[in-house]
C-alpha cells in the first residue's frame, strides 16, 4: 500500500512534471505520456543541433593531422567578399608568405587584413576574387579554403624539411 505522504509526494512530482512539460493533462497516464513526448522532442532537438555542429565543423575548420601544427581555418562568404580566419597556437615563421602566395594565385584581392605572427599565428582577412579587374562569381569559399589548406600543408612540409 502507498502511504498518504507517498501519494502527496507522487502528486507533487507529477504536477512539477506537468508544469515543466507544459502539459494540460489531468490524469497521471496522460501527464507521463506528455512528458515522454516532450523528452523525445528534446532528444530530436539535441540530435539536430549536434548534426548542425558537425556539418559546420566539417565545412569551416581544417585541423591538420600532425599534432605539432593544429590549425583552425575558416573561410566564409561575407558581405564584401570572403572572410578568412587562420589560427595556429604557435609561432609560424614563413607561413604568411605561403598564404599570401596562395591567395595571389587565386586572384584574391585583400581588402582588409589583420595578422599577428609573434606568439601564435593569427590571420583575419577580407578579400574578393578578381578576374581581369572584374569581380569573379565562379569561385566559392570552399575553393579559397582548399587553396589555404594546400598552402598550410606546403608550409608544414617546407618547415619539416629544414
Amino acid at each position: 500500500m502507498v502511504s498518504r505522504e507517498q501519494k502527496k509526494s507522487i502528486n507533487k512530482k507529477l504536477q512539477l512534471l506537468r508544469s515543466i512539460t507544459n502539459s494540460h493533462a489531468r490524469n497521471r497516464t496522460s501527464i507521463i505520456l506528455d512528458a515522454s513526448r516532450y523528452i523525445q522532442g528534446l532528444k530530436q532537438k539535441v540530435e539536430k543541433i549536434n548534426e548542425d555542429i558537425d556539418v559546420t565543423a566539417q565545412r569551416c575548420y581544417f585541423t591538420d593531422q600532425n599534432p605539432l601544427f593544429p590549425v583552425k581555418l575558416k573561410v566564409e562568404d561575407g558581405q564584401e567578399g570572403f572572410v578568412i580566419k587562420v589560427l595556429i597556437e604557435r609561432s609560424c615563421n614563413g607561413l604568411l608568405v605561403f598564404i599570401l602566395e596562395a591567395l595571389e594565385e587565386l586572384g584574391l584581392d585583400i581588402l582588409q587584413a589583420r595578422v599577428s605572427c609573434s606568439d601564435n599565428f593569427h590571420l583575419e582577412a577580407v578579400g574578393i576574387l578578381m578576374d581581369n579587374n572584374q569581380v569573379s562569381e565562379h569561385k566559392d569559399a570552399q575553393a579559397v579554403q582548399q587553396a589555404l589548406v594546400q598552402a598550410i600543408q606546403s608550409w608544414i612540409g617546407a618547415t619539416q624539411l629544414n
